[in-house]
């Protein structure tokens, strides 16, 4: 399996780290984008660097270099995920202005019909940006929105980022155990209560 992974510059830079640790212990070939904002973001909420960051990732590439592998429709891939995507990115992607190798690799994903995830973070959410998350549904986009679930009781903010990062992964077809699914606290009560 080989995916590109690319990190913008939105709050919530932690669940793009975490994904690609998570490939990176899979042994899935990952082809990263880190866009220039995206890089502040980690320094700031994670205070790593774009270099320990990097070393997650199979290859790396500069976000205004556009001929790179992942900028062509020949480079075959499984699919792409943005993690955190800004608004920015995700309003580009839309309207396709790939001005940048990040929204470019999305571009060709979307027309060669491949999986493209989006983990838009933003709130409230504009009109301007559900229209830009509607086009992009309705042409095949994943719009997973990083929004915790309760009903596995989270303990800490590991448990919160570990089910985002388990939906993704979910979703690109690689089984994994980030998180408890439902209904797996109910057959702990019931085989409790037979006890």
């Amino acid at each position: 399996m080989r995916l590109i992974i690319g990190i913008s510059g939105a709050s919530g830079a932690i669940y793009g780290i975490r994904l690609l640790e998570s490939l990176k212990n899979l042994e899935i070939e990952t082809h990263l984008v880190i866009t220039s904002t995206a890089e502040k973001v980690i320094q700031q909420e994670t205070g790593k660097t774009r270099k320990d960051v990097e070393q997650l990732g199979t290859h790396c590439y500069e976000e205004n270099d556009l001929t790179a592998p992942i900028a062509s429709g020949s480079f075959k891939t499984s699919g792409m995920v943005i993690i955190p995507c800004s608004m920015k990115t995700l309003a580009g992607i839309a309207w396709g202005f790939a001005d940048n190798l990040l929204i470019r690799a999305a571009d060709v994903t979307l027309k060669e019909q491949r999986k493209l995830i989006v983990v838009p973070r933003e709130t409230p959410l504009s009109t301007i940006h559900l229209r830009n998350m509607l086009k992009l549904a309705n042409i095949g986009a994943v719009i997973l929105p990083p929004i915790p679930s309760f009903y596995n009781s989270p303990k800490t903010l590991e448990d919160i980022i570990d089910q985002t990062v388990g939906k993704v992964l979910d979703h690109l077809g690689i089984e994994n155990t980030r998180y408890k699914r439902w209904g797996s606290q109910t057959q702990n009560r019931n085989t409790q209560r037979k006890k």
